[in-house]
């Protein structure tokens, strides 16, 4: 019985509606031209910031997507150290950051490399230090064996799940990874773009690994977008629109692989994603622009070490409400400096008092 696109004999020939895709292809490749002309056009720290916003919301996203939640300033401080960009005082990052920052950089930094099994052997070893998932021992930098049974997407509580999709058996992986592999890197009468989709629907149909496989064929996707674009900075995070439209995706993702090997559809809308990932870098690029704002604003004002990192914080997107508690903690000094340098820079106006008071005492930044 055929259940999945790996077994109809035709796999793993694609086949889709040049006709209809072609107008929102071109749309979608004047948008990223548009998008790519505008950032290349910042001046280089603006430029800098744009590229580590974006991959500190890849890096998170494509965590969130797996149900996983990073420290966003240890994904930043990761990202600005190995990009050479000073983002001020930042925490640490432990090796599960660490990892999962090697990976992506080495997809959108190395574009050009050729994917080989070694190459994903390494990232994936970089997203499972430990050698386990949570407190599952899985295996590390090679293909998933007999050992770990039938890989299936499931749902539903325990003796009443949903089996969503069950990945091709682990004998088959050898053919199937080196057929994937050939494809991707000999195949070029393909737009990158469309390349970029059916190389992310490939991977996680062949589901390779035992666990990461959705992170590292979003990492493909990544790679083979900075591919069509022929740089390596990133402006945008397609992760960050997956993550907004998980349920869409999971449905889409399901449908596909239980269906034929017309993938329109997938097509439709991935390109539909990707031209909504361009909408949420308009956000960014904004960003960007009002914090450089912010510090032309205040060039003059008389501002400590601690001031500026923890104004930096704000404007990048400080989680809940900044107190006096909060800004010993991060700044690790005592609660009176801390609360003497909120009071500092009220006065100067550049942080204004919450409404309300006592313990709960909270202060945002001035911004206009």
């Amino acid at each position: 019985m055929i259940s999945y696109i790996y077994q109809l004999p035709d796999w793993p020939d694609f086949s889709w509606d040049s006709g209809t895709l072609a107008k929102q292809l071109a749309a979608v490749r004047l948008r990223q031209g548009q998008l790519i002309g505008r950032m290349q056009a910042l001046g280089f720290p603006q430029q800098e910031e744009a590229v580590l916003t974006s991959l500190t919301e890849e890096v998170l996203k494509s965590s969130e997507i797996e149900g996983e939640k990073l420290d966003r300033d240890a994904v930043r401080s990761s990202l600005a150290r190995r990009l050479g960009i000073d983002a001020g005082a930042l925490p640490s990052a432990d090796r599960n950051v660490e990892g999962i920052v090697e990976m992506m950089l080495d997809a959108t930094q190395k574009f050009k490399a050729e994917l080989t099994a070694e190459r994903l052997f390494g990232w994936h070893a970089s997203l499972f230090p430990t050698g386990r998932s949570n407190m599952k021992k899985i295996t590390v930098g090679a293909w998933r064996d007999t050992s770990a049974g039938p890989m299936q997407v499931v749902s539903g509580d325990y003796g009443r799940e949903r089996v969503h999709y069950e990945a091709p058996i682990a004998e088959k992986l050898a053919a199937e990874t080196k057929a994937f592999l050939a494809w991707y890197n000999t195949e070029e009468n393909i737009d990158p773009i469309i390349k970029a989709a059916i190389a992310h629907l490939w991977f996680v149909t062949i589901h390779p690994f035992e666990d990461g496989n959705g992170r590292i064929a979003r990492a493909i996707a990544d790679m083979s977008l900075a591919r069509s674009e022929g740089i390596p900075q990133r402006f945008y995070s397609m992760s960050a629109q997956i993550r907004a439209e998980r349920k869409t995706y999971y449905d889409m993702l399901e449908s596909t692989q239980k269906g034929d090997l017309d993938i329109t559809r997938w097509l439709e809308w991935f390109l539909g994603c990707l031209d909504r990932a361009f909408s949420g870098a308009e956000a960014i690029l904004a960003a960007v622009l009002d914090k450089a704002e912010f510090w032309k604003r205040h060039a003059a004002a008389r501002i400590n070490d601690r001031q500026r990192n923890m104004l930096n914080h704000l404007l990048d997107g400080f989680e809940g409400k900044l107190t006096s508690s909060k800004w010993a903690t991060i700044e690790k000094c005592s609660p009176d400096t801390a609360l003497r340098d909120i009071q500092d820079l009220v006065k100067q106006g550049i942080l204004a008092k919450d409404e309300g008071g006592g313990r709960s005492t909270s202060y945002s930044l001035v911004l206009a």
